[in-house]
């Protein structure tokens, strides 16, 4: 068995595909068959139902798929681990985080400290695509205000923060240093998307308050959303620590909630089977660090 017809098998099962397989491997198309062909006949079975062009993974096929991307995944690990025996000044840290505003001062710290390491950051998903990046080995770490669980996942809690309700300088609540959240039911909330964690955490200390928010602007940016509330078109939640800088504004106040208290945690996650390099492991200790300083 070839490592090519692996790796040929492994993009004609992403595509279902032979001409997209084939352009992409570059290879043209009678020679991926053939190689496909060959990886059959010694297996002994099909691995793919064929319309034409069109193929798609039956039950063999599914199943060899599972060890051939945990072979590759071995490898890349194995990669990994000689790479990082060059030392900790030559490593690689991929990481998701779901709090922007924090990230730049961390990793502007972090590489002081380190500057010669290399950090990747990965588009923001869902918890089920970040969870799934995780058990894959696509990214090191995960930093996030829900708690990322699975057998192989481990969490750490880094810090809690307890949410803010934020006003315009001129509001009739700016006056005062706290609010009991019932009192803000009529007031119009600038949000985040509805499909956002936050949002589901701010509606649901909005509802244990006796109320549904009435949402007079959504948006996909917490920095357009600290923007409008500076313009006096609304109020909304927000974590100092989340928004760094900006949670000082000159042009908004922030009011601490004392009824319902409103508060999450928020911590790191990693898949404890995936070889962390040393400069994953350090990057992990300057984050418990960092946070606890904040």
């Amino acid at each position: 068995m070839e490592f090519l017809q692996l790796k040929y098998f492994q993009a004609v099962a992403r595509h279902e595909h032979i001409t997209k397989a084939a352009k992409e491997l570059n290879v043209s198309q009678p020679s991926l068959s053939n190689s496909i062909n060959r990886l059959e006949k010694r297996l002994g079975v099909p691995l793919f139902e064929r319309q034409g062009r069109h193929v798609k993974l039956n039950a063999f096929g599914k199943t060899y798929l599972r060890r051939v991307e945990r072979a590759f995944l071995e490898l890349e690990e194995g990669e990994r681990e000689i790479t990082d025996m060059a030392g900790l000044e030559h490593g690689t840290v991929s990481i998701s985080v779901t709090l922007p505003y924090v990230l730049p001062t961390m990793l502007k710290e972090f590489l002081t400290l380190h500057p010669h390491v290399r950090i990747i950051q990965h588009q923001l998903g869902s918890a089920l695509e970040i969870k799934n990046e995780l058990d894959n080995a696509e990214i090191d770490f995960c930093i996030s205000s829900t708690a990322i669980t699975g057998p192989d996942i481990e969490w750490l809690t880094l810090a809690e923060e307890e949410l803010c309700l934020t006003v315009p300088k001129g509001h009739r609540f700016a006056s005062r240093s706290s609010i009991a959240l019932s009192e803000a039911a009529n007031e119009p909330f600038i949000a985040l998307a509805s499909h956002s964690n936050f949002r589901k955490i701010t509606d649901d200390f909005c509802r244990k308050a006796g109320f549904e928010p009435r949402i007079a602007f959504e948006l996909e940016e917490a920095s357009s959303v600290q923007t409008l509330v500076e313009m006096g078109l609304g109020i909304t939640f927000a974590l100092p620590l989340s928004l760094g800088n900006r949670a000082s504004s000159p042009g908004t106040v922030q009011l601490k909630i004392v009824d319902p208290v409103c508060r999450r945690t928020f911590g790191i996650a990693w898949n404890k089977k995936h070889y962390l390099s040393q400069a994953a492991v350090h990057f992990r200790e300057f984050a418990t660090h960092f946070f606890g300083k904040l």
